[in-house]
């Protein structure tokens, strides 16, 4: 075991490290420039799409686009944002909040065209769900040449969910409860057994429904204890962003119990842990969105580039602004103790509650939301007969995650997740020609857009 460990640890190193981040963002970058940063520029007009697409636009769907949202929503606002951010501040300072903000910009874009390619290209199956994600637009865009694309993502996705997005999780609920109020882990990890039971034995209609209701709760929440945070420390935020900016092209000096770090760590970092928190160019999100009941391929693209804003450029800001403000990222903790500390210091006999809590029902929405992700993986390797069967063992493996030691797991799934990233980027850059003229078509016609017929099933 320690070998094999050894050898996914070198791969791991190589799969998040600069040239997998320089491809990513360079994807990103070059999507944002071939839409004339058209990402940006529309993400008022995304809201207004959001804010309209509560309900079914159309019948070619099962979920409406704001459930798709949310459920993409549930399972990018994890632990990513709240340790995840200290993280990436511990190891490279403030600096790495600013990259994150890069990595958001152009993720943007890629979400964008993620989401684009998934309404287009998704089938019907032979329960009569729409399914789509990258598997189906390598599989229908790309043609027999590049097909083996498709399997080799949907076997990295359905195995990486398992850990990233369900036994890491379930563990890492099990420990904040337990640390925060005392209840065994075992006790934890059957409840989240009854309540992931309870919601996905329902397929996609029950998870959207949930995390329609349950993901803009939970992120308002924490949105306004955050900003409770930063006005108690109002004072700090003009240094604290001019530490931001500072450290992003400087080297951070020792200070406190913070070790310092050049400017490369506050770009590795701050790009590593941006991209595993908003999951843009992973493939995952279009999975949810090729779900949706919208008007058509560029209307949910619009709405799922938000996706991205809201993970990165507001939860993720509000998280590290707080570390920062706080002067908790001196304090030599990380992770979300970190996090915990800067909301405690300012919040006394309250703030470690608060972050305790969310980050509890964070990493719950991210069982719910992986657990759409993978099916769906799992679902175009074996076919629908193979549903039931996962759901069973996805709801399973959730208390066993919240009782084991998941030092391999976490590792082999860490490695599975980045590992996602190249067949869906590698289809990306081929189907982009595509991406543009759908785009250029969508705005030129007065953004009136018709659906687009599904492809029957497999």
């Amino acid at each position: 075991m320690e070998v094999l460990s050894n050898i996914i640890g070198e791969i791991n190193g190589i799969v998040w490290g600069p040239l997998m981040l320089v491809i990513i963002l360079g994807t990103g970058l070059f999507l944002q420039a071939g839409l004339k940063f058209l990402p940006i520029r529309k993400v008022g007009f995304g809201f207004a799409l959001l804010w309209k697409g509560r309900e079914k636009a159309s019948e070619e769907g099962e979920i409406s686009p704001f459930n798709a949202l949310m459920t993409s929503l549930a399972a990018t606002i994890g632990t990513g944002n709240i340790a995840g951010v200290a993280t990436a501040i511990f190891l490279g300072g403030p600096g790495a909040l600013f990259w994150m903000w890069c990595t958001a910009l152009v993720g943007m874009a890629t979400k964008y065209a993620e989401a684009v390619c998934a309404v287009r290209y998704r089938e019907v199956d032979e329960l009569g769900n729409h399914v789509g994600g990258p598997m189906y637009y390598i599989k229908n865009g790309l043609g027999k040449k590049w097909f083996w694309l498709a399997p080799t993502f949907a076997i990295f996705g359905s195995i990486a969910g398992f850990g990233i997005g369900n036994t890491v999780q379930a563990n890492s609920v099990a420990a904040v409860v337990n640390s925060s109020f005392g209840i065994p882990p075992l006790v934890t990890g059957i409840a989240l057994f009854v309540l992931t039971g309870a919601v996905i034995l329902g397929g996609i209609q029950r998870i959207g429904a949930v995390a329609g209701k349950l993901v803009p709760f939970m992120a308002i929440a924490y949105i306004f204890c955050g900003l409770i945070v930063l006005v108690l420390n109002a004072d700090a935020i003009p240094a604290a962003i001019g530490l931001v900016f500072t450290h992003a092209f400087t080297p951070a000096a020792e200070a406190g119990g913070f070790a310092g770090a050049a400017v490369w760590a506050a770009i590795r970092f701050g790009v590593a842990r941006g991209v595993f928190s908003n999951e843009a160019g992973l493939g995952s999100a279009p999975i949810a969105h090729a779900a949706a009941a919208t008007k058509g391929p560029v209307n949910q693209g619009l709405i799922a580039m938000l996706g991205t804003f809201i993970d990165t450029l507001i939860v993720c800001s509000i998280t590290g602004l707080a570390i920062i403000a706080s002067g908790a990222w001196m304090s030599g903790e990380t992770g979300a103790a970190m996090t915990s500390l800067a909301f405690e210091t300012t919040l006394p006999g309250v703030g470690g509650y608060i972050v305790a809590i969310v980050l509890a029902i964070f990493a719950f929405t991210t069982i719910l939301g992986w657990s759409f992700y993978s099916e769906k993986c799992v679902e175009f390797l074996f076919g629908v007969k193979s549903i039931l069967p996962f759901r069973i063992l996805w709801c399973v493996a959730v208390p066993l995650g919240a009782v084991a030691d998941l030092g391999f797991v976490w590792l082999l799934a860490d490695t599975l997740n980045a590992l996602m990233a190249i067949p869906n980027l590698i289809a990306l850059l081929l189907l982009s020609p595509m991406v543009f003229k759908l785009t250029k078509d969508f705005f030129a016609s007065g953004m009136v857009e018709s659906p687009i017929e599904p492809t029957s099933g497999n």
